[in-house]
């Protein structure tokens, strides 16, 4: 059950009891089974859809609610809180849609918009690239003007659901290597075009949506496919990602009140010295500590997502809630793990847990990365260049 608080009115504690029973029916029982088999039922993305749970904050004239960014934040805590790997695409659906919305032909993305929001498909963002993930603005891949087309030679990497995706966001570069981020252009790029392979890579967690590469070989793209302007794709689509961190933050917290309530419970029921667990300070001290870190934690990401309906900055904000979530929730469910002893150990709920959320402390930005961008919120960019 959310806490309740000052960003959420009734209509959206409302919207959030209804993901809540979805994800306890539809989404929970199939936690453990997804990781083993490293797949998931389409059916189930498709019931989302129907349902207003994929990109509800998408306005109406793409196929959304409207209903705003916190609208976003509830819906992704409760799929997360249920299962952090399938809550993914939530994530890559809300991200990608503004992007969408906010810098493609209209013509163009319409119909791809409304496929996202009905759970008819699934986009992916093709950033990191295997030199390096964090200097994002400094890409190798190469896009080159051809009359009408573009066309995409290189490879991306550690892209998220790689191999299951229908269309990427691509950046590439189309200036010259000196130009670094203004040099950049953002393709929308079906993944059925020619020329395009992908791999999948066996990793430790989020292993239903998986993580793989793309490989591209003079794949041709229509020029009216451009996201934003030509050679300033990093400077105006990256903006969508302060958006997309207070989500993760949001996310990765809700796996960590999911397993605090788990563990407040067990250790009233296990026996110990003729006591239960939860009559040592020394475990139940943690526990108060990290309840009270997840629960400010939450806070932020809220205020987050709530400056953004408001037209205000928020690159701070999105910053903290992206390192400190993730950081904080592999903190609580590893304090968890070991309340559960011997049998936190096995394999199991609490152990995936752990496994999906480490995952976020590398993605989508590191810890460093995210201090950079708050330090230079705070002391400016000019005095904090690298």
């Amino acid at each position: 059950m959310l806490t309740p608080n000052p960003y959420l009115n009734e209509d959206l504690q409302a919207l959030a009891e209804s993901a809540r029973r979805f994800a306890a029916e539809r989404v929970a029982p199939g936690f453990l089974e997804r990781d083993k088999t490293r797949a998931f039922d389409r059916a189930l993305l498709r019931e989302m859809g129907e349902l207003g749970f994929l990109v509800p904050e998408l306005p109406e004239k793409f196929g959304g609610l409207g209903l705003g960014a916190l609208a976003a934040g509830v819906i992704h805590e409760e799929i997360a809180y249920a299962d952090l790997s399938l809550s993914y695409l939530n994530l890559l659906a809300s991200l990608n849609a503004q992007i969408l919305s906010e810098h493609g032909q209209p013509e163009v993305v319409k119909p791809w918009l409304e496929k996202l929001v009905q759970g008819q498909a699934i986009c992916a963002i093709a950033l990191t690239e295997p030199r390096g993930g964090s200097d994002a603005a400094h890409l190798a891949l190469r896009v080159e003007r051809d009359g009408d087309h573009y066309v995409i030679n290189g490879e991306k990497t550690s892209i998220s659901a790689a191999d299951q995706a229908d269309i990427t966001v691509v950046f590439g570069r189309t200036g010259t290597p000196e130009s670094a981020a203004h040099g950049v252009t953002a393709l929308l790029v079906p993944m059925d075009t020619p020329g395009i392979t992908t791999s999948r890579f066996d990793c430790h967690g989020q292993r239903a949506i998986g993580r793989g590469s793309i490989f591209f070989e003079n794949v041709r793209i229509p020029v009216d496919h451009r996201l934003g302007d030509e050679n300033k794709g990093f400077v105006q689509v990256m903006q969508g990602f302060d958006f997309s961190r207070s989500l993760i933050g949001l996310q990765c917290l809700a796996v960590a009140r999911a397993a605090l309530t788990e563990t407040w419970q067990y250790i009233t029921e296990r026996q110990a010295f003729g006591q239960p667990l939860s009559a040592f300070q020394g475990v139940t001290h943690p526990l108060a500590q990290y309840d009270t870190e997840v629960e400010g934690a939450r806070l932020l990401c809220l205020q987050g997502l709530w400056l953004k309906e408001q037209g205000l900055a928020h690159t701070a904000e999105a910053g903290m809630a992206k390192w400190w979530g993730p950081k904080l929730a592999y903190d609580v469910i590893h304090q968890c793990l070991l309340c559960f002893g011997h049998g936190g150990y096995d394999r199991g709920v609490m152990e995936q847990r752990l496994r999906d959320v480490l995952g976020f402390q590398i993605g989508d930005g590191t810890a460093q990365i995210m201090k950079t961008i708050i330090a230079r919120t705070r002391a400016g960019r000019k005095n904090v260049p690298a």
